[in-house]
């Protein structure tokens, strides 16, 4: 097995080792133990180098142009001198697990980009819009120094809330054909949003794509407070042709700065440390018992009620506070 120095990967991760750096995420995405022990270990020597990053989710139904909305706002903002990393998950296949991760060629001239980064990586089958290891290639991109991490979900609809509980800015993107009722899958994401960005209205016409506006300016009305207190915004323009980016970014300068005043930002990175832990304990206690699971599988009497079985095996195996 490959031996990794752990403080010459972070000294070079430090440095800007973009070669380095997609190491340490493939070492982090690892499932083999020995790469993960190393990947912790790396990660805690680069800590202190930790968010100081812009996290901001991307995310909309298959269709929407965030590849193009990305790598246009991507180089809006590597034309104002910042570093922007992209981590674009793509969905795996159930049946082989496999996934496309067309991202790079689907942003040719961003990936070209002297200060922009994009990583591509399979969500494995994780729920949540966002590969299993996310949360850890977020961390190294913030070490390498990048001012903007950009994390393009799969765009999977309610299962969307880790990747928004990840994360400081959830921008959605939508688009005028895609009807103005607002079905219970489209208000979850809404809930979450900080901004909605009505997306290809060169394609639409101006018309159609004001007329979704005030049907979702009017529907937010509705929608709890977020507890940022930060009041949802609704933009028009276009990934293509790069009209109302920068009207988006102006908006999420003014989020950061009011929500740094606040306090808000503090108690919501503390709160994204929290669930990394609760998510990683969740994934290697489902991970033990599912092995051990496996191994006795042979041995139970499959006639019997399955749920019977499982409540005896339980009983037996784990302990569970009442």
């Amino acid at each position: 097995m490959k031996t990794f120095n752990i403080q010459e990967m972070a000294d070079g991760i430090r440095n800007g080792n973009r070669v380095m750096l997609s190491q340490a995420i493939t070492l982090a995405e690892s499932s083999l133990a020995e790469h993960q022990k190393c990947a912790h270990q790396l990660i805690q020597e680069l800590m202190p180098e930790t968010g100081k990053s812009k996290r901001i989710a991307i995310t909309g139904v298959p269709g929407v142009g965030k590849s193009t909305f990305i790598e246009s706002f991507g180089q809006l903002l590597t034309d104002k001198g910042l570093k922007v990393a992209v981590l674009a998950i793509d969905p795996s296949s159930t049946l082989s697990g496999g996934s496309i991760l067309g991202d790079k060629t689907r942003m040719e001239e961003l990936a070209r980009n002297p200060l922009a980064y994009i990583r591509p990586s399979a969500t494995g089958g994780f729920l949540g819009g966002i590969a299993s290891r996310t949360y850890e290639a977020m961390l190294l991109c913030e070490a390498a120094g990048f001012d903007v991490v950009l994390i393009e979900t799969v765009g999977v609809g309610q299962s969307e809330t880790l990747v928004h509980e990840m994360t400081d800015f959830f921008l959605f993107l939508q688009i005028p054909g895609a009807g103005d009722d607002l079905q219970g899958i489209k208000r979850g994401i809404m809930e979450m949003s900080d901004l909605i960005f009505i997306n290809k209205t060169d394609e639409f016409g101006s018309d159609k794509a004001k007329e979704v506006k005030v049907t979702l300016a009017r529907s937010m009305q509705f929608l709890p407070q977020k507890e940022s207190e930060w009041k949802r915004k609704v933009y028009l323009g276009s990934g293509l042709t790069g009209k109302g980016l920068e009207e988006v970014w102006d908006a999420i300068l003014d989020y950061f700065s009011w929500v740094e005043k606040s306090g808000y930002l503090e108690k919501r990175r503390k709160g994204q440390n929290v669930l990394r832990i609760q998510e990683y304990i969740k994934e290697q206690t489902v991970k033990k018992v599912m092995k051990m699971i496996h191994e006795e599988t042979p041995i139970w009497d499959l006639e019997n009620n399955p749920y019977l079985i499982a409540e005896e095996w339980l009983a037996k195996k784990m302990v569970i506070s009442q």
